[in-house]
């Protein structure tokens, strides 16, 4: 089986959010805890709290946005307007 970009979920408080998603993307979601789950040895996670590693996961590789995102934190370390 190919290794998910996500590994087990960290027992943290989450935070209330509330967002529509579009059905087809729900269905991924509800699979993809299911994937993860017989993966890692446990029952499937609710779907909704895959959403905040997927973010981060996305976010962290992205590098597009860690170069724009390193720009924006050294202009504002000197001061400069952004």
């Amino acid at each position: 089986m190919a290794k998910l970009k996500l590994g087990p979920l960290a027992d943290d408080k989450p935070v209330k959010v509330a967002l529509e998603l579009p059905a087809a993307l729900h269905r991924d979601l509800i699979a993809y805890a299911e994937v993860l789950g017989r993966e890692n040895g446990h029952p499937p996670t609710d779907p909704t709290r895959l959403i905040a590693p997927m973010l981060e996961r996305f976010i962290a590789t992205d590098r597009a946005f860690a170069k724009a995102k390193r720009t924006v934190v050294g202009k504002a370390m000197i001061g400069e307007s952004l």
